[in-house]
């Protein structure tokens, strides 16, 4: 069977078909991209945020207004006097804190599974590389991304306000009137699976679903022998450093991003 990464899900939830989000064409001409309905079930928050000038106060909006709905910071302590085990409830923010430590892990497959779900993208690697639906790893991620452990707070509905208030940054704050952003990634070798197009000075590479990127080429460098300059499409940014004023990838200048099909750099 063909790998399963060149293909996607018939549906999503942007309104564009998976294979043209993918493809290299459309990460050099990117369309805005939303996540049906999600800017409307929370507009009284985009309605109050619309009136703020103040960056660092629109993110603290945002978590307060996170709180108030899933509770995402940490369970209220137990009334003193009382012991037992907290109950768990998974976050955003205990997905972006976990895929720091290791995106192939359990919290790395459910937010491979919200991109697969919204945007329509197979993985194409988690622990190993993903080439077909009839192999233990493919059953392995399945197992891992809808385990209900980590689905028993609308996680996928907190991820796709992260998105939705990610966009409305970008486009209120950050980068108004840019489409791209250049963007590096460590690598120690080029997997000629990964390889789409490799004539020329530049290559086209296809990325997982989801990747981490930085925007300081130094501390690509730390995380392989060759650094990738990307080109990123804004509308591809699920997070970034500057986004929230409190998370755990502050040290690395993280950026999260939707994967495909890309044109790349190769910095020795």
């Amino acid at each position: 069977m063909p790998d399963i990464s060149r293909y996607g899900h018939s549906t999503n939830l942007i309104g564009i078909a998976t294979h043209c989000l993918a493809s290299q064409v459309f990460n050099e001409n990117p369309l805005p991209l939303h996540i049906a309905g999600t800017r409307e079930s929370a507009s009284g928050l985009f309605e109050y945020l619309n009136k703020q000038t103040s960056r660092l106060d629109c993110g603290r909006i945002f978590q307060d207004y996170m709180y108030d709905v899933f509770g995402c910071e940490a369970d209220p302590a137990l009334p003193a006097g009382r012991s037992g085990p907290h109950r768990y409830r998974n976050s955003y923010l205990r997905l972006i804190q976990d895929w720091g430590l290791d995106s192939n892990n359990a919290q790395g497959a459910v937010f491979k599974g919200w991109v697969e779900s919204r945007f329509g993208l197979f993985p194409s690697y988690h622990k190993q590389r993903l080439t077909s639906f009839n192999n233990v790893y493919w059953t392995s991620y399945i197992a891992e991304k809808m385990h209900s452990r980590y689905h028993n707070n609308c996680i996928y509905m907190q991820l796709d306000l992260l998105y939705e208030f990610c966009q409305w940054f970008i486009e209120h704050f950050h980068y108004p009137a840019a489409r791209h952003k250049t963007l590096f990634r460590g690598v120690n070798s080029l997997a000629e699976d990964d390889i789409i197009q490799a004539a020329g000075p530049d290559k086209v590479l296809r990325f997982n679903s989801l990747v981490s990127f930085t925007d300081r080429p130094s501390i690509a460098s730390e995380f392989g022998s060759y650094i990738l300059a990307v080109e990123v499409p804004m509308v591809k940014l699920v997070f970034f450093n500057d986004l929230l004023p409190h998370h755990a990838l502050r040290g690395e200048s993280e950026y999260l991003v939707i994967g495909g099909d890309y044109r790349v750099k190769v910095l020795l």
